[in-house]
């Protein structure tokens, strides 16, 4: 997965971490949270503030 992928990375968040509150969610958790899920293999400094909201509301829509 590419940080471009906000779809699939809201996917594998759900799975991997159920019990986030999705709303109040710290960007610097989730970078390490999306850097640290099995088949990411981008570039951890390749993250900015709109591609981390980008898979923030896609989490929050795939939990819905």
């Amino acid at each position: 997965m590419k940080w471009t992928d906000v779809y699939d990375i809201a996917i594998a968040l759900e799975e991997a971490h159920p019990e986030a509150d999705t709303v109040n969610l710290r960007f610097t958790d989730l970078h390490t949270w999306v850097c640290d899920l099995p088949g990411f293999d981008d570039d951890p400094e390749g993250s900015n503030e709109n591609l981390l909201e980008a898979i923030q509301m896609a989490w929050i829509d795939e939990r819905s």
